[in-house]
């Protein structure tokens, strides 16, 4: 929260002190203080129903009155008035219901702080939540608001949004209405420090706390250009694609700069007003993702969107994207544009979707990179950089696939192609003698179910930077 709240407050009585102090476990009451501060009318609007639900995803912690008002009339379906709360996790004042107030529909807008996890069970917290039509998360630290996952709290929200209300929120706010929250409940992560480690302490996440009809599968992110956050961005989409914690195994982040907004109507277009806001789409498994190992992950696909432009996250699109990728750590350059695919009629798309280079160290089957989920046929590359160099990469196999390997191997070493199974058995190999030989394997899996093969290309004799070139394909 800003520092520069202002003092602006309604008298609150002993007894209303009272109702509205919660503490928790080993905190007395008096550090435990829930602050309540109501603008506008003192009688909340009542309606039978309402015509959301609307969301704004704001990248710095005020508020756009031009998202803001659109929620407003969307939700009140341009007649009547609305009541607004918003909800703060530390500091004082008022300035999000200072401009909220003024708009046109609002009735009343009420600021809620809560500083304890328990203060999420407050029956006058939830009370004036479940009576408001849009809810509004402040800026600040995102790991205390997640902290009010499982109480009171997160059902009272959901039940605003079921009636046709809408939420809101802005920076931290932004972060905790998306699927997978980065919560930052250890460290604030770095894209460098992102990418450098995806599994460094400061990436953590909260999941299962909102998810929102239409924004399945996003991972929020603020002050997106202005603090450099494209890197980590990527790197929190490739955690949740690996680890698992969106389904159907794409993730999409959304990136939203400061002083931008996304208004997301009901049927699920989100449309930005300001700067800039970047949809970082991850629809495969990254090739490296290891706790201690830099990040390796192709083709990552990024739609901009400028002032007036949309996004439909009920019917995501399939092109318009540009592309950009991370190896061993180290982003491509001009992350933040790109000349857009237009044409995404062709597989693999253009500038790429099929090709991987390898990304050491990839020496054992344990930190193979796995290109399971690159479209085939794929070319993989790579070089003998020793002469006791193993490259392994992984990738799955179904009932009655057949998979063939041609690797074209350069002049200045030998090398020896071999299909192992996932403990390492091998399965076939390809070793013919001579620098330059090219090999080639094939197998067809019989065996119901899929599995998990791997390939290893080995150093025979020789070494160097030449690269080898290997087509893989699935038929």
């Amino acid at each position: 929260m800003s520092p520069s709240r202002n003092s602006r407050r309604l008298a609150v009585t002993a007894a209303a002190a009272a109702l509205l102090t919660v503490a928790p476990l080993g905190v007395t009451a008096a550090h435990a203080q829930v602050t309540r501060v109501r603008q506008g009318s003192a009688t909340d609007a009542s309606r039978a129903s309402w015509s959301g639900p609307a969301y704004t995803m704001n990248g710095s912690g005020g508020i756009v009155t031009a998202t803001m008002t659109k929620a407003v009339d969307a939700i009140r379906g341009g007649t009547g008035a609305i009541d607004v709360v918003v909800i703060a996790g530390s500091g004082s004042g008022t300035p999000e219901c200072d401009v909220i107030t003024p708009l046109a529909g609002v009735n009343s807008c009420t600021t809620l702080t809560l500083t304890a996890a328990n203060d999420g069970n407050n029956s006058q917290v939830n009370t004036d939540v479940r009576n408001a039509e849009f809810v509004y998360f402040a800026g600040g630290d995102q790991c205390r608001y997640v902290a009010w996952k499982g109480t009171a709290l997160e059902a009272s929200v959901e039940s605003v949004v079921a009636k046709g209300g809408g939420v809101g929120g802005g920076s931290a706010g932004h972060h905790v209405n998306s699927d997978v929250v980065y919560d930052a409940c250890t460290a604030s992560a770095t894209s460098s420090g992102a990418l450098a480690n995806p599994y460094d302490r400061s990436l953590t996440f909260t999941t299962g706390m909102f998810r929102w009809p239409n924004y399945a599968g996003t991972i929020n992110d603020s002050h997106f250009v202005t603090r450099d956050r494209m890197g980590r961005t990527m790197a929190f989409v490739a955690r949740a694609v690996k680890d698992g914690l969106v389904s159907g195994g794409k993730a999409w982040g959304v990136g939203v700069e400061e002083g931008a907004s996304l208004y997301l109507d009901r049927a699920g277009r989100a449309t930005l007003s300001g700067p800039s806001a970047y949809v970082v789409l991850g629809d495969h498994q990254p090739e490296v993702a290891v706790s201690g190992q830099p990040l390796t992950y192709t083709n990552f696909k990024i739609w901009k969107l400028t002032n007036g432009q949309s996004y439909d996250f009920a019917n995501r699109p399939t092109c318009g994207y540009y592309l950009r990728s991370v190896r061993a750590g180290v982003p491509d350059a001009s992350l933040y544009s790109g000349t857009p695919v237009t044409d995404c009629s062709t597989t693999p798309p253009p500038s790429g979707g099929s090709t991987f280079a390898e990304a050491e160290p990839n020496d054992s089957r344990t930190a193979a990179n796995d290109i399971s989920g690159l479209t085939f046929p794929a070319t993989v590359t790579g070089d003998m950089k020793s002469t006791s160099d193993r490259d392994y990469f992984s990738l799955t196999l179904g009932s009655g696939q057949t998979l063939t390997v041609n690797c074209a191997v350069p002049t200045a070493y030998d090398a020896d192609l071999y299909l192992l199974s996932a403990s390492g058995s091998t399965l076939t190999r390809s070793v013919n003698d001579g620098a330059g030989a090219d090999e080639s394997v094939t197998l067809t899996r019989t065996a119901s179910g899929s599995a998990t093969y791997h390939l290893d290309l080995e150093a025979y004799a020789g070494s160097g930077t030449a690269d080898y070139s290997c087509t893989v394909a699935k038929s």
